[in-house]
Formats: structure tokens, C-alpha cells, sequence
């Protein structure tokens, strides 16, 4: 049975894969601007990569910008995320004070997704999970490789460990070096989905060589991606109103892709 994860009026693994605007401004002014200009964009979720904000380090001041945000966007779903350096994010904390900082962002239920970082002890990534069953939050469990492709047996490992920790949503995000590492991760992608029943799923490859898999997850089996408001998060990401544009274009024509399949 197709598994939907619904967050507020947006359901996730049912139709066209979902677009999410981050928000990467590190004052409150600039993630203001940005969150007025993401009500204006065609943009299905948005994310706050707290990582970039100057006031991470005060748990406070997180809070007080979430329900500033939060005031902002209104009904938008909302995904709290904390990038590690070492996951590609722009400052590290240590782990006690990560699980401190998303419990407490939780308990404001003013969050409706937060990302938790696969390479955090499995003991950790079960108590957030279990805050956030609590609180009414979904979760992502995240798996990030700047440097490489992993064999398409270990992406599948990763991806089925998120959802056995409790994931809603496991995500996958690899560096390709050629072309046969992005069909790699497209084919990782999809024997989670069609050989172990595991959805939705949020994978991509990033940089210039892996645009194709931010763009075509409704063919190999990804349900959210990810384009840039003001500014991209991550390598690779294109604009989210273009990229809104082709992945409705492509699912008006999945009709005719899967008569091919037959």
C-alpha cells in the first residue's frame, strides 16, 4: 500500500514530487525577506537550515525567530533543519546540544518536519523520533556524501535504516562524478520504493551533473526536492519557480511514460 505523508494541506508521495524554498538568511531581517518572498513563489514546503542563522548557539533566540517565521509563512509546511559541516552544513554543534535544539524547537509545535541526521547515534535519532511522534511532527532522516556516489547497495542501506529508525521520510543527497553515479542514485532510489515498499523517499544527486535528479523524481521514485528563493542551500539547486514548472510538466506526461513501461 502507497504510503502518503500529509503535512497540513500538502501530502507527500501522492502526485507530482513536492518543492521546498529554504530559508538560509543569518539574521531575523533577512529570514523575514525571505519568507516574504517565499509566499509569493509557487512552492509547495519551505525549510529553515537554522545552521546559517547567526543566533543558533541560543535556543531562545532560535524560538523567537521560529515564531516570527512561522507568522510569516502561515499555513506553509514547515521543516526545521540543523546541517551538521560534516552533513555539508555551514557550523557543527556538538550532540547533546543538537538533540536539546530539536526537542525544544518540537515542543513549540510551530515546526511540521525536522530533519534528523542519519550519522547521529541510533539511541539519539529513536528519542527525537519518539519527541517528535509527541509533538505531532514528521521526520526526515537524512543521509548526506559530499565526496562521492556509494554503491547503490549502500544507499539502499541507508535509506532502509532511516525508515527502520522511524522515518517518514529517509533522504538521500550524494555528490555525482559521472554520469553512472546519478543513475546510481536513481536506481538506489527506486528499489527502496518498488523492491522494499519503503516511501516516500527524498534523493538527489547534487551539482551541475545531477540537475536531471531534481528535476525527474516522479519518474525513478523521489517525492520532494528542492529549489532556491533568494538562495540555494546546497549545490545544484535551480530556482523553484523553473523548477516547479518542469516537474509539472513532466507529471502531465507520466500518462504516456508509464504506457511505455506496459
Amino acid at each position: 500500500m502507497k504510503r502518503i505523508v500529509r503535512v497540513k494541506d500538502v501530502s507527500i508521495g501522492e502526485g507530482p514530487p513536492k518543492v521546498c524554498a529554504p530559508m538560509v538568511g543569518d539574521t531575523l531581517s533577512l529570514l523575514e525577506e525571505e519568507a516574504e518572498i517565499i509566499n509569493e513563489l509557487a512552492c509547495d514546503l519551505v525549510e529553515w537550515r537554522v545552521d546559517f542563522f547567526s543566533g543558533v548557539m541560543s535556543i531562545d533566540s532560535v524560538k523567537k525567530a521560529l515564531k516570527h517565521i512561522r507568522s510569516i509563512l502561515m499555513e506553509k509546511p514547515l521543516i526545521f533543519t540543523f546541517r551538521n559541516k560534516a552533513e555539508g552544513g555551514q557550523c557543527e554543534i556538538d550532540a547533546v546540544y543538537y538533540q536539546e535544539l530539536l526537542s525544544a524547537v518540537m515542543q513549540t509545535r510551530l515546526v511540521d518536519l525536522v530533519d534528523v541526521e542519519l550519522m547521529m547515534k541510533d539511541a539519539m535519532i529513536l528519542d527525537l523520533v519518539t519527541t517528535a511522534r509527541k509533538y505531532q511532527v514528521s521526520v526526515i532522516i537524512s543521509s548526506h556524501d559530499f565526496n562521492r556516489t556509494p554503491s547503490v547497495e549502500e544507499m539502499v542501506q541507508r535509506m532502509l535504516k532511516a525508515a527502520e529508525l522511524g522515518g517518514d521520510i529517509p533522504k538521500l543527497a550524494v555528490m555525482p562524478r559521472c554520469s553512472a553515479d546519478v543513475l546510481a542514485l536513481m536506481e538506489a532510489t527506486r528499489c527502496v520504493k518498488e523492491d522494499n515498499g519503503v516511501g516516500p523517499l527524498i534523493t538527489m544527486a547534487m551539482g551541475g551533473l545531477g540537475m536531471i535528479s531534481r528535476l525527474a523524481g516522479e519518474v525513478y521514485g523521489s517525492d520532494l526536492t528542492f529549489g532556491a528563493a533568494k538562495a540555494a542551500s546546497a549545490p545544484g539547486q535551480i530556482a523553484a519557480a523553473e523548477l516547479q514548472q518542469v516537474i509539472q510538466l513532466i507529471h502531465q506526461n507520466m500518462p504516456a511514460i508509464n504506457e511505455q513501461k506496459e
